[in-house]
């Protein structure tokens, strides 16, 4: 739908809808990820076990994606995509390693404590 726009010069519409998927895969990370800290039951004092109260960033553990500092390296994604096997739902990995469609994420889900974010 995006590229439709995009093609058709429609670009107010074109970043309107980009933005709004880009933040909504974000979004629905970081409910995934309450939602494992809720299976695994180590969830914050202070954090409700529902899905009614996702705090962006505010939590036990974190959520490691490959080219940010602390995995930099991008060609990692072969491995776990071997793994998982996304492409069954249509997500592809390029020959420079970026996932596609664009507002496709992935990402190592540490849940130690002192886990924390850091530069390789």
């Amino acid at each position: 739908y995006e590229k439709e726009l995009y093609d058709a010069g429609k670009y107010l519409e074109y970043n309107m809808v980009h933005g709004f998927s880009v933040e909504l895969a974000e979004a629905l990370a970081e409910v995934v990820h309450k939602q494992i800290r809720m299976d695994l039951d180590i969830l914050k004092e202070d954090e409700g076990a529902t899905l009614r109260d996702v705090r962006m960033k505010r939590y036990h553990g974190s959520r490691y994606s490959f080219g940010y500092p602390a995995c930099p390296d991008l060609e990692a994604s072969r491995e776990l995509f071997d793994v998982l096997k996304p492409e069954e739902f249509g997500i592809e990995l390029s020959e420079t390693f970026q996932i596609h469609p664009e507002q496709s994420t992935s990402a190592l889900v540490v849940h130690h404590g002192k886990a924390g974010y850091y530069a390789v």
